[in-house]
């Protein structure tokens, strides 16, 4: 079927385009599998609840959808617990390395894969066809209702969406786009938090209240959980095996209650489709 792409989508593919690209060689690097293989559970952080949620599907023998599947990580990691998983993303070159990833590094969990190339906005799968769609850093990239609205056409009746996603609430957005802020204080900061070419699109924006209200509008029992108020915004997360800060940073947003939606940075969310 032939899919005519809205200026931004085509915006999204030309730079993915380049992105798969420059990352070529991912191809020849094996998919860490310790998010879902350690018992021993980072709390803290916002990717590893994303699985702790989804592991506690007990997700072997089920169909689930992997929505911005880039270049495969999470494919190969839910494949990996037992699911048949279909994966898909805007760019062809991004789903080539994908599938060459998981042939190479997993060739018995490639043949529980199916990739596709689709946008999010128009999904090509059955209605009532998934078990569970996991989006992970994708929504910020997208049109949100016509993403969320195709997700929920292809989960069954009582599926469940899980996400793990960017974002910021809008009134500390108009701090960060003050003057000082967005010329003097946020280019050293993403110098530190950034290691190299920052991967951020021309039309990307971090959810906020309002995106999140229409996630949240599309399923029943939405539970949001929040992320990462300094850690991965002022100070970099890169040395896992020193947590202490982020760990803080979670129990200060735990114990923000309300308030942590005005702090956060980063957010997981599970939903359910009702009958």
């Amino acid at each position: 079927m032939l899919i005519v792409l809205t200026t931004r989508q085509q915006a999204e593919l030309d730079y993915h385009r380049q992105r798969a690209l420059e990352l070529a060689d991912l191809v020849d690097r094996p998919v860490e599998m310790d998010v879902v293989e350690s018992t021993r559970r980072r709390w803290w952080n916002a990717y590893w609840s994303f699985y702790t949620h989804l592991l506690a599907l007990s997700p072997a023998g089920k169909r689930i959808l992997v929505v911005g599947c880039g270049f495969g990580e999470d494919a190969v990691r839910i494949a990996s617990v037992g699911a048949s998983v279909c994966a898909c993303d805007l760019s062809p070159e991004s789903v080539a390395i994908a599938r060459r990833r998981a042939n190479r590094e997993h060739p018995l969990l490639a043949s529980t894969i199916e990739f596709a190339v689709m946008p999010a906005e128009k999904l090509e799968y059955p209605d009532r066809w998934f078990d569970t769609v996991a989006v992970v850093d994708i929504l910020h990239h997208v049109d949100i209702p016509a993403a969320m609205a195709e997700i929920r056409r292809v989960i069954k009746p009582d599926g469940l969406v899980i996400g793990d996603e960017l974002y910021t609430h809008s009134l500390l957005q108009r701090v960060r786009k003050t003057r000082f802020v967005d010329r003097w204080l946020a280019p050293p900061v993403q110098r530190v938090i950034y290691v190299g070419k920052p991967y951020i699109t021309e039309d990307e924006r971090k959810l906020d209240e309002q995106d999140l209200e229409q996630i949240t509008a599309a399923f029943v029992d939405v539970k949001v959980s929040y992320f990462d108020a300094l850690n991965n915004r002022l100070v970099p997360d890169r040395w896992p095996q020193f947590p202490f800060f982020a760990q803080l940073d979670r129990l200060a947003l735990i114990a923000a209650g309300r308030w942590a939606r005005f702090l956060a940075n980063r957010l997981v969310f599970v939903g359910r489709v009702g009958e």
